[in-house]
C-alpha cells in the first residue's frame, strides 16, 4: 500500500509543476527597432556608404563609356594591335567596374551587419530583462503565431520604456 501511495505521489508530482502558472508576452520588435534612435544612425551610415560607392561607381561607369566610344569610334581606323590593346582595356575596365560594384555591395551588407548586431543585441537583453522582471514564461514575436489569447500580454510598451523610448 504504502509503495502505491509513493508511486501515486511521484506521479503527481509533474503535474503539479506543470500547474504552475504560464505568463505569455509577445513583443513587436520591428515598432522597437524602428523607434531606436542607434537605428537613424545607422540608416544615415548606410546611405552614406551607399552614396560614396555609388558616386565611385558612376565615375568608373563614365571612364568605361568614353573609352568604349573612343574604341568605336577610332576601331577602323586604327592598326590590329593598338585595336586589340584598346579592346583589352576596354574589357579590363568593364570587368574592374564588375568586380567593384561586387566588393561594394559586399562591403555595405558587411557594414549594416556590424551595426545592425549591437542594435539587435540591445533589444534582445531589453527583452530578457522584462522577461525576468516580469516573470515572463515566454516571450513571443508579435506576428510570428496564429491566434493569442487575451490573457497574453504585450510588452512592446515595457521593452521600449526600459530601452529609454517612447
Amino acid at each position: 500500500m504504502f509503495k502505491k501511495l509513493l508511486l501515486f505521489a511521484l506521479l503527481a508530482l509533474p503535474v503539479g509543476v506543470f500547474a504552475q502558472e504560464i505568463k505569455i508576452a509577445y513583443v513587436n520588435t520591428q515598432e522597437i527597432f524602428n523607434n531606436m534612435p542607434e537605428t537613424s544612425a545607422m540608416e544615415i551610415a548606410i546611405a552614406n556608404l551607399n552614396q560614396t560607392y555609388t558616386n565611385e561607381l558612376k565615375a568608373m561607369e563614365d571612364e568605361y563609356k568614353k573609352k568604349y566610344s573612343e574604341f568605336i569610334e577610332q576601331a577602323d581606323s586604327l592598326p590590329e594591335s593598338i585595336k586589340v590593346r584598346r579592346m583589352q582595356e576596354v574589357q579590363d575596365l568593364q570587368q574592374k567596374t564588375e568586380t567593384f560594384y561586387q566588393h561594394a555591395r559586399q562591403e555595405v551588407q558587411k557594414k549594416q551587419q556590424e551595426l545592425l548586431a549591437p542594435i539587435q543585441k540591445k533589444i534582445t537583453d531589453a527583452i530578457k530583462l522584462i522577461g525576468e522582471e516580469n516573470d515572463f514564461t515566454y516571450v513571443l514575436e508579435e506576428g510570428a503565431f496564429l491566434y493569442v489569447s487575451a490573457k497574453s500580454i504585450n510588452a512592446t510598451q515595457l521593452v521600449k520604456t526600459k530601452l529609454g523610448l517612447k
